[in-house]
């Protein structure tokens, strides 16, 4: 596939799994932004055999087939949307990742697996992609909460690159559904007792306010509530989000194949939170 210049969203579609929450996520976000939708399967190859078995063929035949249902499954849902199919080659993490280069945002869904098992599973693409792409990744493992109203996006804030890159995502998020945005911070106690807490707290709500001020000008739809928590930032973070459309947090720069830089609290919100997770670089 050629042209798509950072303007396309590509969803990974797991041949093996029910992959309808994550391309509902993704056709319905192509739809808000006018964007073109590409999906894409990446069969996970048998390193026993060469391409041309059996076997190997039988995989991209299901592949393809997968393809076209989920096609047309987004064709019925946006009937006037401009949908694309690609089937990879290679391992899904590195056929992904490449895709990733040069897309607007990536889009996956969740398998659930155990943090050692996101880390040596061969079909574990979650982590690897969202430490690799140079773009937006979104992780969809359950459903949008849109029942609760008003409905919300969340996003973290702790004054790095990242996350101030997380926040104009999530400002235009909300913005283009027309949801209400909650900036959130976790001031974590260190072990010292000798540090003021209200001292601290009184930091962080002033970093919320003067991150904030510039783009709540350029959105002057969107509502905004900050919010300042005590605690572990996984725990704190996956709980403010837990009825939020999505939960925006910003990661480190492009790390190894295995996603050891992606960041402690990224790696466990992508396991701990119940709503679509997006990450953001700073790049």
């Amino acid at each position: 596939m050629t042209g798509r210049k950072g303007h396309d969203i590509v969803v990974g579609i797991d041949p093996a799994r029910d992959w309808h929450l994550p391309l509902a996520w993704a056709a319905d976000e192509a739809h808000r932004r006018r964007l073109r939708l590409v999906l894409v399967v990446a069969p996970q190859p048998d390193t026993h055999h060469v391409d041309d078995t059996p076997g190997h063929m039988a995989l991209r035949r299901a592949g393809a087939d997968r393809l076209e249902q989920a096609r047309n499954w987004v064709r019925d849902r946006h009937p006037e949307g401009d949908v694309t199919c690609d089937l990879l080659h290679g391992f899904p993490a590195p056929a992904l990742g490449k895709v990733a280069e040069e897309a607007r945002m990536v889009v996956l869904g969740s398998r659930h697996l155990s943090r050692t098992a996101e880390f040596f599973s061969a079909g574990s693409i979650v982590v690897p992609v969202s430490a690799q792409a140079r773009c937006p990744v979104v992780v969809v493992g359950d459903a949008e909460h849109i029942s609760r109203q008003p409905p919300h996006v969340v996003v973290g804030l702790d004054g790095s690159a990242s996350a101030t890159a997380a926040l104009a995502f999530a400002f235009d998020e909300a913005d283009l559904r027309g949801a209400a945005l909650r900036v959130s911070c976790v001031w974590q106690p260190p072990p010292s007792v000798l540090n003021d807490e209200e001292v601290a707290l009184r930091a962080q709500r002033a970093l919320l306010s003067e991150a904030t001020a510039g783009l709540s000008d350029k959105y002057p739809d969107v509502h905004v509530t900050h919010e300042v928590m005590t605690g572990h930032p996984v725990e704190e973070l996956a709980r403010a989000a837990e009825h939020a459309l999505a939960l925006v947090v910003g990661r480190r720069g492009r790390g190894g194949y295995t996603g050891m830089r992606l960041g402690s609290v990224v790696h466990g919100l992508l396991h701990r939170a119940h709503c679509p997770v997006i990450t953001v670089p700073s790049e």
